[in-house]
């Protein structure tokens, strides 16, 4: 997986979709791309991206109601969305805000800026980008002095366990296979075998549970594990 994340760009023009291609690999973002909208929420919704760059005029299913779907699936309702459209009017702005859009970008636009407005709306949903602490339930996590608290109390964790928890903590909710989490913590080129992701599962498990704690990180069964509070095992 890319350093700054996993894009899907939704649009049919080719040379537009070629610069931003261009650009945001060399920002380091990996970035997927569809013309379709239909094929577009079978992608997001088969392997959730972190960030959707949704073309409004889109030939067979509009990119408002791409928005609209994707708002209503439980795998990307939470994906941040940035449409991208030649319609500047503000009723038009309001209503992609209205359908689930956080951010708008009018054409033509700098692929510089729109760069940048990406990492920014990143920034604001996954705060290691900026360095900052990630939280969830009674989870602290000091990304840049590389420490972890549970309930005030410090909690030991290894390298690889530290990685584990800061992608959990980035994707609080989201189900994530043995396959996804050997490519987003190992890397692709990973030779690692499945089964030791569940090893490091459960040193992270015992680590961050340690003193009876409630067990947070839910196993869902032929599919993988969740950061979830309220999860059952």
């Amino acid at each position: 997986m890319a350093a700054k994340g996993r894009i899907l760009v939704v649009e049919d023009d080719k040379a537009l979709v070629e610069l931003l291609s261009y650009h945001f690999e060399r920002e380091d973002f990996e970035v997927e791309h569809t013309p379709d909208g239909e094929e577009a929420l079978i992608m997001a919704r088969e392997s959730p991206p972190d960030l959707v760059i949704l073309d409004w005029m889109l030939e067979s299913l509009s990119g408002i109601e791409v928005c609209r779907q994707l708002r209503r699936i439980p795998e990307t309702a939470n994906v941040p969305i940035i449409m991208l459209t030649a319609r500047g009017e503000e009723g038009d702005r309001i209503r992609g805000f209205e359908t689930g859009a956080d951010d708008y970008v009018t054409k033509p636009f700098s692929p510089r800026e729109l760069v940048a407005r990406t990492t920014a709306v990143l920034r604001r949903v996954r705060p290691a980008l900026a360095g900052e602490q990630l939280v969830y339930a009674d989870v602290e996590m000091d990304v840049a002095n590389h420490k972890v608290r549970r309930g005030g109390a410090p909690v030991a964790l290894g390298p690889t366990e530290f990685r584990l928890l800061r992608h959990f903590l980035e994707h609080p909710g989201r189900v994530f296979s043995r396959e996804r989490l050997l490519d987003s913590v190992w890397g692709q080129d990973s030779e690692i075998e499945l089964r030791t992701v569940d090893v490091h599962i459960r040193r992270l498990r015992k680590a961050i549970n340690a003193g009876q704690k409630a067990d947070i990180i839910r196993t869902v069964r032929s599919a993988g594990y969740a950061l979830d509070a309220e999860g059952r095992h």
